[in-house]
């Protein structure tokens, strides 16, 4: 028989995560780096305890904010194509409630993240303890089952016994690409403090392979089918083309087809900017050419994309009555999407293969040139814009213009929420496959500063440009603390508009004259009234950073050109004209207009949202 070794939960939990790796292409590297935390009664002697005695096996990094701490596991995650992450703990009660934000933002992004929060005793002797909700409809009901419809995998490990086979389904969800997510082990804690006389094979070390799954005959073949028929085909790259490492065949396939290509938020560097197939940003946030090439489509093909609403203009913006669609995802659910031939695969190993399966075939040369007019018409106009010259303040594209001018091809620009995420998606000029991070399966405010922190963590010989507005700033700047506490260097850019500029102006465009959305003094009869003198160049400052101010966009340069040559977080303050728009690119985004209304604006806007909704429809 194997020996045991007599541990509580808990250092048995951190001694097994320390041991676990992936491999991907004969490649391994530690599938946890550390270990995020926020300690409370319901972790501190358990995990707590146990992360101190292995403090050399797995870091701890102490976090500012349970979300926080997610969401730089998430962007750590994702910086390194699902194949690592971090492990976040909390304790109960509000500290795990606050990670259920974070955990939603992973599993909808398929990130993977691995959630620990402290729960009340499972031997409930002393109900009600401190923090802990109490439940009408049992005791076994408690705040952490609030993870549960944000999780991948949800478990709660009430006896210590548990744990091996918990541990196990747990890493089997954080290492499938096609099930990947937010996964949540809910630790009572007084089990977390139990000893448990645990097998020594649990302790090996052990690599979990990460799969290339390859195409399957038939499905391939219906592939090429469809594909070959085309006249006017569009490939829509989306995140899993990135986290597969397959921008090199999707290159590939490119130029021996000559099909151009459209990027959604998470495929954005899927080819650079100036290939002359690209046409960059697709649907609600897209270029005048992709846009242009998605309505005139006959064939689509969407490769490692969940299709959502954003990147199908509402399930308007592929206009073509008999367009049809063939998906290559590992996922299943996304492959089938919009009546697709679906091809469940590995993205990588499906491109080369389409690649081979297409030898011979590709669009005509009129087709071709068509997409490197729009490639070329599109950078001109992000020229016009980055060199616009507004004053007196600068328009919020000049200053993505000059963040674009300051970044060397290989540094990260991160965002996540509001008006600028649209703004990035279409003139941001992407040269590098990792260069360009935007969480927006979930549109999270307050991401960008703990996520950057994340890429930072993963990536740390890149720079990483944060780019926040005031309202998500305001959201969430804890991790700026973190960030210099660690001795980590973010370039923060943080952009003053006053106020939620993106839903201001949908606000405005659905009838309702910005209600709501200005940051400003509340005044008689229900209008705004003057800017409130918010200073948050003075708050970055007093969170440890040190801080920058812009007023123009040469004194920007200036300031991003200093930030690059520091060797800690700076934040740059710029304040932008927030009534200056982009207005070039972008499609029809279905919001629903109030039906009835006393005001004419809303009226009109309704009527005017009925007749888009015409051109709606399924694809099946």
């Amino acid at each position: 028989m194997s020996g045991r070794r007599r541990l509580t939960m808990a250092q048995a939990l951190v001694e097994f995560l320390a041991n676990q790796h992936t491999e991907r292409d004969g490649l391994e590297q530690r599938l946890f780096a550390g270990c995020f935390g926020i300690f409370g009664h319901g972790n501190v002697a358990g995990i707590g305890q146990a992360l101190q005695q292995y403090a050399d096996r797995l870091p701890y990094h102490m976090a500012r904010n349970e979300q926080g701490m997610v969401h730089a596991a998430a962007g750590y995650a994702r910086q390194r194509n699902r194949l690592a992450t971090f492990a976040c703990t909390s304790s109960i009660g509000p500290g795990a409630t606050n990670m259920v934000t974070g955990a939603a933002a992973a599993t909808v992004n398929r990130l993977p993240v691995l959630l620990l929060p402290g729960d009340t005793f499972a031997t409930r002797v002393a109900p009600p303890v401190l923090q802990q909700v109490e439940a009408a409809g049992g005791p076994e009901i408690t705040a952490n089952d609030c993870l549960r419809p944000v999780s991948r995998y949800w478990d709660r490990i009430n006896r210590p016994e548990q744990l091996p086979a918990a541990l196990l389904e747990a890493m089997r969800v954080l290492t499938d690409p096609a099930e990947t997510g937010a996964v949540t082990l809910a630790l009572p804690q007084d089990v977390q403090a139990e000893a448990h006389d645990y097998p020594e094979e649990l302790f090996a070390r052990r690599v979990w392979h990460v799969a290339r799954p390859v195409p399957e005959p038939a499905a391939l073949a219906r592939a090429v089918e469809v594909l070959r028929t085309a006249q006017r085909p569009l490939i829509v790259a989306g995140g899993g083309v990135i986290y597969s490492e397959a921008t090199d065949a999707l290159r590939a396939l490119v130029e021996t087809t000559g099909i151009p290509v459209a990027e959604t938020y998470a495929g954005k560097g899927s080819l650079p900017y100036d290939h002359l197939s690209a046409l960059g940003a697709i649907g609600v946030t897209g270029t005048d050419g992709a846009n242009a090439m998605a309505r005139e489509a006959d064939v689509v093909l969407g490769v490692g994309t969940r299709w959502s609403d954003f990147a199908t203009g509402s399930h308007r913006i592929f206009a073509d009555p008999d367009v049809r669609f063939v998906n290559v995802n590992v996922t299943a659910v996304d492959a089938f999407k919009h009546a697709a031939t679906a091809v469940v695969a590995d993205a990588r190993a499906a491109l080369g293969a389409l690649r081979e399966s297409l030898a011979g075939w590709q669009v005509d040369d009129a087709y071709r040139r068509a997409a490197a007019d729009h490639n070329r018409a599109w950078d001109a106009k992000v020229e016009d814009v980055y060199r616009a010259g507004h004053g007196p303040l600068p328009s919020q594209g000049e200053v993505i213009g000059a963040v674009n001018d300051a970044a060397d091809p290989r540094d990260v620009v991160v965002c996540a929420a509001g008006s600028m995420p649209a703004d990035l998606h279409k003139l941001w000029r992407t040269r590098d496959p990792k260069g360009f991070h935007l969480e927006y399966g979930y549109s999270c405010m307050g991401y960008e500063i703990p996520g950057g922190l994340g890429i930072k963590l993963a990536d740390p010989d890149r720079e990483v440009f944060v780019m926040i507005g005031d309202a998500s700033y305001l959201m969430l700047p804890q991790e700026l603390v973190t960030a210099v506490a660690e001795r980590l260097k973010l370039i923060i850019v943080l952009v003053q508009n006053h106020g939620y500029a993106s839903i201001g102006s949908l606000s405005e465009a659905t009838g309702s004259g910005r209600f709501g959305t200005s940051f400003r003094y509340r005044s008689d009869g229900g209008r705004d009234g003057d800017v409130l003198p918010v200073d948050l160049a003075a708050n970055a400052a007093s969170l440890g950073a040190r801080v920058l101010v812009a007023r123009t966009i040469g004194e920007l340069a200036d300031a991003l050109k200093t930030a690059k040559e520091s060797d800690q977080t700076v934040v740059v303050h710029v304040e932008t004209d927030p009534a200056e728009y982009v207005t070039i690119g972008g499609a029809w985004w279905d919001v629903a207009v109030a039906e009835v209304s006393t005001s004419e604006s809303v009226r009109a806007a309704r009527a005017q949202y009925e007749r888009d909704q015409q051109d709606q429809r399924l694809y099946l």
